[in-house]
């Protein structure tokens, strides 16, 4: 959040958000550090956004959406936040195709962003429902099976058996949506 209060400018205000004392104790003593005074950090949840209707430019996250039980009310506080015509840009992890049963019931992967991973279609589906248009997925990293190995063994799945079914289905994307601006029509013959 330091680092988007300075690209806002001395005009703007930046946001952090999350739900425990201790990070927002951290992130107040940092802000005290680096002398910043444009950000506020709200104690509350992504599924319900301490601020009111239609008050912030841009919503960005890093691998946050995988962790909610409720990806749905999410993306809907997220487009109730935002005013018409702002932007969400979040970095998510995100599935092509289908993964094993036994990877979306581990504990030990959902805490890591991989089992509470939504499939690229129904993230579509999600932000759409949600009231955003102008939707873009755009993958930074698939994932292989090396670099699912040390994350199945921790989760005592066999990697010999579920690498493979999970191989190149799991990529780090950047997901950009927009929150439609309302129509400038003033009435029934004005926007023939």
């Amino acid at each position: 959040m330091l680092l988007s209060a300075k690209r806002v400018g001395p005009t703007g205000k930046a946001y952090g958000l999350d739900m425990t004392d201790e990070m927002l104790a951290l992130a107040r003593e940092n802000q005290k550090k680096a002398g910043v005074q444009n950000v506020e950090f709200l104690k509350g949840a992504i599924e319900e956004i301490p601020l009111p209707t239609n008050t912030v430019d841009v919503i960005i996250s890093n691998c946050v959406i995988n962790l909610s039980g409720d990806k749905d009310r999410v993306l809907r506080e997220a487009f109730r936040v935002l005013k018409p015509g702002g932007r969400l840009a979040v970095s998510d992890v995100v599935i092509r195709g289908e993964v094993p049963v036994a990877v979306r019931k581990s504990m030990e992967l959902w805490v890591g962003c991989i089992a509470g991973a939504m499939r690229e279609e129904e993230y579509r589906e999600k932000l759409q429902t949600a009231g955003f248009e102008l939707i873009d997925i755009d993958p930074t990293r698939v994932y292989m099976v090396e670099d699912a190995r040390p994350s199945l063994i921790a989760a005592g799945l066999d990697p010999e058996v579920v690498g493979p079914q999970v191989e190149g289905k799991f990529m780090s994307a950047f997901i950009r949506a927009r929150k439609p601006k309302p129509s400038s029509c003033c009435g029934p013959t004005c926007c023939q």
